[in-house]
């Protein structure tokens, strides 16, 4: 029998080679993104409003105009809400199954939160239809700002979790047509009146069910968090396990989670802005990701001028180790990632190609850092990469030939271009309701060099859109019109327009970015310390979805994975797969790894849908570490298709008796998937000799190349 299948593999894998391999490719390789949201005819008519804080700082302008006016000074300034427009959320999923992807994006008090339907494959023009209010997914009395979402009953369909600013957040159950009812009082996890900013979701225990986590800050109505009371006032973070039946409890303390052994005033909650769950250590379980906020608390590696000693640290990017149960382990300065900042945002994925997971982080920015009244070198503020190694620690290279960046809040890992290597975009606008609004992003669009985790800026991509003028807060991705390359979405809390001028901070770094590095006057200084409103109004904030010119002649796959919990025996992952690591590796080339993660960016979340770029190659092999760490391979995907990768709960590297059993654990589940209509028999065909191929591979029998 055994020799039998060794046979079969090996003509299969002779046939591939006599298959020809097109490298053509289209001479024009500068891809360009167009915004289609700023056509009326595509249905996307978002508008973001101002959350109800913003009257404070609107008191605050018009006194300082008054007659006789009330100057603007500091106190008035840690009087001023945090983020006073609000911060809206973007997510990217397919609510109605219907194979494109839709958009959801947060909104303010009194309107409703949008759900856009994509109608791409009833037409073919790409459209969308808002029926945020008409699908149960409005939220309309809420003051939304993350959102994160999964399929929490896995019943195959994906549910919304929606953040309240402090207020109660909403859960929201998909009906499975994209339609949603909401589970009172969140099934548990409403999470209170904490200072809510961005969610993820994860299994945390192996039971196969999504649980959340989620990020929290302070009560944004004012900065006392920030510049007077460095912890009293800052909300520890929560975490919700899933129970079964839209139940949750909260395990924030009994996890682990809260425990913060390192570098705060004895444990003290941080102010944490983004959160992920994620496999960093590629052991097979997930592990939570935070990125805290130095704010304006002096780092050990200054001396605190108050105190003529060393500063006390709180803005680290947190890493919580799962010991495989559910209960967390800070490891934060073990595994190097203490480096402190205004840690604001994270995605992951590897950046360098060596098979490790690699994390990166948005800052403050090395141009915004020399003009705010808070304690930090151009150098820590700046956004950057952590590389992963083999024994699950990381290094911090620096950021190279950049040498300066600007803020940032929502980040996104992507091979924007297809070329084999993940590349980086992130946003984000600091409009500190204070003197200066940041403006120096534009939308930095990171172009990955070979694999080697040198990067540098693509200045022209992203051009269609002034972000200069926006104050962005969400920012995700996802393949909008499904042509294989990944698109780039953006919404901003308010935006800036003419006559508010942008001008260029006073530093420069010989830095790619020193040429618009702007920000923008809002107060004029009178005398010491004392400003005056130039009367400059923002406008409501705006959605921008950004769509690849895909015209560089580079080929793509796509990888889908379905977690086969309650289909076939012995099933432990949840539908989405969420949890899971892929791995893609290209005909002759390096592989990249990218995890599924259930809500990462800045209150925002990718498309869960994994996009790999091949350059020029034409198939590659496709390798899962589901949660759990069982691993499936499959051999051959073909370039320009979706590939869905079920869990087919017999790990190829496990310690099999025999060829024999391990084959039947395949077959018997692969007659469930096909039962269940999660794949057909064509594909049935190709998962069960790439399962052959990889045992025999993983014990060194044989190596095809």
């Amino acid at each position: 029998m055994e020799r039998k299948f060794i046979f079969l593999i090996s003509l299969y894998t002779f046939l591939l080679f006599l298959m020809p391999i097109n490298t053509f490719a289209d001479s024009r390789t500068q891809l360009e993104f167009k915004n289609i949201a700023s056509d009326p005819a595509s249905g996307l008519n978002y508008a973001r409003i101002r959350s109800p804080i913003d009257a404070i700082f609107q008191n605050y302008k018009e006194q300082s105009i008054a007659n006789p006016p009330t100057p603007y000074t500091f106190a008035g300034f840690i009087d001023t809400p945090e983020k006073s427009r609000g911060a809206p959320g973007i997510a990217v999923l397919d609510v109605d199954n219907d194979g494109d992807l839709d958009i959801y994006v947060t909104n303010g008090p009194g309107v409703a939160n949008s759900l856009f339907k994509n109608q791409l494959n009833d037409s073919a023009v790409l459209t969308f239809i808002d029926t945020g209010n008409s699908s149960g997914a409005n939220a309309t009395h809420q003051d939304s700002t993350g959102v994160c979402f999964g399929d929490i009953d896995n019943d195959g369909d994906q549910d919304l979790y929606v953040l309240g600013r402090s207020e109660a957040n909403r859960l929201l159950i998909n009906q499975g047509n994209g339609n949603f009812v909401e589970k009172l009082n969140a099934g548990g996890a409403s999470g209170g009146t904490l200072g809510h900013t961005s969610c993820s979701m994860g299994d945390i225990d192996g039971d196969g069910l999504l649980d959340i986590a989620v990020a929290n800050s302070f009560d944004w109505t004012s900065r006392e968090a920030i510049f007077v009371e460095l912890f009293a006032f800052n909300d520890h973070n929560q975490l919700f396990r899933n129970k079964g039946n839209h139940q949750f409890e909260d395990v924030s303390q009994s996890s682990g989670m809260l425990d913060l052994k390192f570098a705060t005033n004895d444990g003290a909650a941080s102010i944490t802005w983004g959160i992920g769950m994620v496999d960093y250590d590629l052991d097979g379980d997930t592990d939570i990701i935070h990125t805290d906020d130095q704010a304006a608390l002096t780092s050990h590696k200054e001396i605190d001028p108050s105190t003529g000693l060393p500063g006390v640290d709180r803005g680290y990017i947190r890493v919580l180790q799962n010991n495989g149960m559910g209960h967390f382990t800070d490891v934060t300065p073990m595994v190097g990632t203490n480096t402190p900042g205004q840690w604001m945002g994270i995605t992951f994925a590897d950046f360098n190609c060596d098979g490790n997971m690699d994390i990166f982080g948005t800052n403050m920015g090395s141009y915004a850092s020399t003009a705010l009244p808070i304690p930090v070198t151009p150098e820590d503020a700046a956004s950057r990469w952590f590389l992963g190694r083999s024994d699950g620690t990381f290094d911090d290279p620096g950021i190279g030939q950049l040498n300066a960046n600007p803020f940032g809040w929502g980040p996104s890992a992507l091979d924007y271009d297809n070329d084999g290597d993940t590349d980086i975009v992130y946003f984000g606008s600091l409009d500190a309701a204070g003197p200066v609004i940041t403006a120096d992003n534009p939308g930095a669009l990171l172009t990955n060099e070979n694999c080697s985790a040198q990067f540098t800026r693509n200045a022209t991509a992203l051009n269609d859109v002034n972000h200069h003028r926006r104050n962005v807060q969400g920012s995700a991705v996802g393949d909008i019109n499904n042509d294989g390359f990944v698109d780039i979405l953006s919404v901003s809390a308010s935006d800036y327009p003419e006559p508010i001028p942008l001008m260029l901070y006073p530093v420069q770094y010989a830095s790619a970015f020193d040429d618009t590095a702007f920000f923008q006057p809002i107060f004029a200084e009178t005398g010491p310390g004392e400003f005056t409103w130039l009367e400059y109004e923002q406008i409501d904030g705006s959605l921008t979805v950004q769509i690849s010119s895909a015209d560089n002649g580079n080929h793509w796959i796509k990888v889908k994975t379905v977690g086969s919990k309650g289909l076939v025996t012995d099933g432990k992952v949840n539908r989405d797969g969420i949890g899971a690591v892929v791995s893609f590796t290209p005909h002759l080339g390096r592989a990249t790894l990218k995890p599924i993660v259930g809500g990462s960016s800045h209150g925002s979340q990718d498309e869960l849908i994994a996009n790999f770029g091949l350059g020029k190659a034409r198939y590659g092999t496709i390798d899962v570490l589901w949660p759990g760490g069982t691993r499936n391979r499959l051999y051959h995907a073909r370039q320009g298709k979706l590939h869905v990768q079920p869990e087919i709960p017999c790990s190829y590297d496990a310690n099999w008796p025999s060829l024999r059993q391990y084959m039947r654990c395949v077959n018997n589940s692969l007659a469930s998937l096909l039962g269940a209509n999660i794949i057909n028999q064509h594909n049935v065909a190709k998962l069960r000799i790439s399962a052959l191929r990889a045992y025999v591979e993983s014990r060194h029998f044989f190596t095809f190349k």
